[in-house]
This record gives structure tokens, C-alpha cells and sequence, in this order.
């Protein structure tokens, strides 16, 4: 690990869950004072370019934060290579990862949920088909994730 841990927050499209996960990742980051470099891709490219789901948005600023600025983008080859930690929202973009990742990749795959004893091989569900309240229980489940994964990287 770097002295600036640098980590990727991936789901499908990057409009709903990683983009959550990368917003309560930067507020437990620095809460707990650690200096780190994060961002938030998805594996498809239905929605490069766009911002967040609206819900997302509104999920986001109901925590004190904003998400309007981010935009979706694809994960890319050059990224299992510039971050340490590659984190996915669910075992099927684990999967797809796994299957992007370069030969020689340095990233560390793993899920958000892995970071949370207990919830080891957990996915966070996507609320993208559901209402608000979807977006409320991923909006919980990540900054859970996001803890985790502080602790974690705290501890070295």
C-alpha cells in the first residue's frame, strides 16, 4: 500500500451505487484524518458522461454532501494499475473485474462488504429499480463499507 492509498469504487454504471460509496469513503477518510486519492467507475458505458441518478443525488445531499459534480465513467485497463484497491458494490462486478483485469494488474479486488466483519462476500443491492428508500439502505450499507475499509487501511 502507498503512503496515499488510492481506491476505485465500482458498480455497473456509476450513477447510483460506487458514486455513493465514493462520496461516504471521502467523508469517513477524512474524519478519520487519512490522506487518500478515490474515485468511481462502472463496468458498462450506458451512462459515460452523465451525473448521478437523481435519487443518488438527493440521497447524498439528505448526508450533508454533494455528488453533482461526478460523472460516470468506464473503468479503464490503465486503472487496475493507477489504484491500490479496486472495491465492487456486488459479486457479479467482482466478477466482471476479474475478468477486465490486465495481466500484471497490481490493483486489490475485492468487494465493499469484505471490509465489514460479518458481511465478508455481501452485495450492496442496487437501487436503481426501486424508490427512495433503496437509495436510504445503500446509502447505510456504504458508509458501513466505507468504515470498514478506513479501519482497514488505519491499521495498514
Amino acid at each position: 500500500m502507498t503512503l496515499q492509498p488510492s481506491i476505485l469504487f465500482v458498480c455497473l454504471g456509476n450513477i447510483c451505487r460506487s458514486p455513493l460509496a465514493e462520496a461516504a469513503f471521502r467523508i469517513e477518510a477524512i474524519a478519520a484524518g487519512l490522506t487518500v486519492s478515490v474515485d468511481s467507475a462502472g463496468t458498462g458505458a450506458w451512462h459515460v458522461g452523465e451525473p448521478p441518478d437523481a435519487r443518488a443525488r438527493a440521497t447524498a445531499r439528505r448526508h450533508g454532501v454533494s455528488i453533482e459534480g461526478y460523472r460516470a465513467r468506464q473503468i479503464g485497463v490503465d486503472d487496475f494499475f493507477r489504484f491500490d484497491e479496486i472495491v465492487a458494490m456486488d459479486r457479479q462486478n467482482l466478477v466482471d473485474l476479474a475478468g477486465l483485469a490486465p495481466r500484471g494488474a497490481t490493483a486489490r479486488l475485492s468487494l465493499l462488504l469484505d471490509h465489514v466483519p460479518g458481511r465478508e462476500g455481501h452485495g450492496i443491492a442496487d437501487p436503481y429499480y426501486g424508490g427512495p428508500e433503496g437509495f436510504e439502505r445503500t446509502w447505510d450499507e456504504v458508509t458501513v463499507g466505507a468504515r470498514g475499509l478506513v479501519a482497514r487501511l488505519l491499521e495498514g
